[in-house]
């Protein structure tokens, strides 16, 4: 008698949390919003080869200590320039079964105002680095961007679910459940050259920035009512 008291509680209990179940509508909305770079990092470096290593090193971080003085002196702020690693590295050359040396040393700076970059890369080429390692467009106004982008996303799920309980003779009631996928920013292919110090003209525009694409991912379920 105990066991079959048991079993139809069990049974009244499934069948109540089955009509409790909500039916759900899940969807994946994205939002994209396209703007235009005015900022750029450039990463750039100084690389100086010898037979000495302790030659080899004080060259190179006097040719360092020239182009952070230009920088200086172009008034770029401290705190937009970056050095991001020293090296010095002992190669043996097997052609003249010698040893030489290589220093490098790697600094990027941030310019918030593209139109300083020929002018500054000119004069960064004069100051002394060798080596280009790429820019890095970005927007002063990211965040807002982002926010954009997660507000387009949202309404894109509900457009979407919307569409599909039509489909079904239903409609889409309150969101239950919000999950952001993410949001990102994918570089624009640059197209840069570097003028030499000789043939540098600070008038010529060497630098395309293109657009940023800020898209945003997000998934909503949504009650499905009748």
């Amino acid at each position: 008698m105990k066991s079959i008291l048991i079993l139809a509680i069990t049974a009244v209990t499934s069948m109540a949390s089955a009509q409790s179940i909500q039916p759900t509508v899940n969807v994946t909305g994205e939002g994209k919003v396209i703007a235009v770079p005015d900022e750029v990092t450039i990463r750039m470096g100084v690389q100086t080869e010898g037979k000495d290593a302790k030659t080899v090193k004080a060259e190179n971080d006097t040719s360092v200590d020239k182009v952070l003085d230009y920088l200086l002196k172009m008034n770029i702020p401290q705190n937009q320039v970056q050095t991001e690693y020293v090296n010095l590295n002992k190669n043996y050359d097997y052609n003249t079964k010698t040893y030489n040396y290589r220093a490098s040393q790697t600094i990027s700076v941030k310019l918030k105002d593209l139109s300083t970059y020929d002018k500054i890369m000119a004069g960064l080429v004069s100051s002394g680095i060798n080596t280009i390692n790429g820019v890095e467009f970005s927007s002063s106004k990211m965040e807002a961007y982002e926010a954009e982008a997660r507000k387009k996303a949202v309404a894109n799920a509900k457009e979407k679910a919307t569409e599909y309980a039509g489909v079904l003779g239903q409609s889409i009631g309150k969101a239950v459940a919000i999950s952001e996928l993410g949001t990102s920013a994918p570089q624009p292919q640059p197209m840069y050259k570097v003028a030499m110090a000789e043939s540098a003209d600070a008038t010529q525009r060497t630098l395309a920035p293109g657009e940023l694409t800020i898209t945003s991912k997000i998934q909503v379920s949504f009650m499905l009512l009748e």
